[in-house]
Parts: C-alpha cells; structure tokens; sequence
C-alpha cells in the first residue's frame, strides 16, 4: 500500500454475529419458552431480538479511517463519537487472536500511543492483513516529517 492512500476498515460482520449470539439464542430460548408455557414469552424474543440487531449495528458502525497523518475512529448510532490520533503518537502495536477469531480469520489490533486522551487504540474484528507494517512505516514517516525523536 503507497504512503497516500487512505485505509478504511470496519469490523467483519463474522465478528459483529459473533458479539451478537448470545442475544440471538436467548431469543431462540424465549420462543421455545413460549411454545411449551405461555405466548407472553414471545414479548421477551422480540425485546431480545430488538437488543441483538442493535448490537450488530453497533459494532458495524465502527470505522477507522487510517491516513499517513493520523487514525481517525468513528463509533455511534444515535450520538457519533470522533476521536483523532496523530500517526506520530503511536508507539506499541499489539495483535490479539483468540482461537475463534483465528478460524473467522479475524484480529484485534491494539495501538499504544502517547496521546492522554486515547492511551490504547482497538481495532476490534478486522480482518487479518499485514496492517501492522502498514502503520509502522506511516508512523516512522510521520515522526520523520514532524522532526520527533524517540527518546528512552
């Protein structure tokens, strides 16, 4: 990927079904409930079923927009939130994988910065790419066009 190019990422919709199961199955439960006791149940599933859908639209209004400025995180239905990182405040990359994720092929990303409002950036439910190197060098051009030198 050149320097220039933006990179806009949004978790997987594997990933957002996989946060919104258990929702999904507790509305599968609640009409179980209501074919064997009482229909009323049937309110339960929907109020659940409402909670599930939300939640997968939640997590798929995740945006994160990389740049070779700075990392721009977008999150929100009803009330947005934007925050904005600087490229040359990113210091730690960490990738987290558990076993489900590596069958869905899929990755946290977890960025440490230096900026007091956001001291770890998540990507959460991206899929697996080579997005660390990518950020590596937009971060070393970045400390290098704004003369920032890491001291330890």
């Amino acid at each position: 990927m050149s320097d220039t190019q933006e990179i806009l990422l949004k978790p997987a919709m594997r990933f957002a079904f996989l946060k919104a199961l258990p929702l999904i199955l507790l509305a599968i439960i609640f009409l179980l409930l209501a074919w064997w006791l009482s229909p009323y149940f049937i309110l339960f599933s929907l109020g659940v079923c409402a909670m599930a859908c939300y939640r997968l639209l939640y997590i798929r209004s995740f945006k994160y927009e990389i740049t070779a400025d700075y990392i721009l995180l977008t999150q929100g239905i009803f009330f947005k939130r934007i925050d904005q990182v600087e490229m040359f405040r990113v210091k730690d990359y960490i990738i987290t994988q558990s076993f489900v994720l590596q069958i869905c092929r899929l990755m946290y990303l977890t960025l440490k910065s230096t900026d007091p409002e956001n001291p770890t950036i998540q990507f959460r439910g991206i899929p697996e790419s080579n997005l660390v190197e990518t950020i590596r060098e937009r971060v070393l051009a970045a400390r290098k066009n704004n003369n920032i030198y890491e001291l330890n």
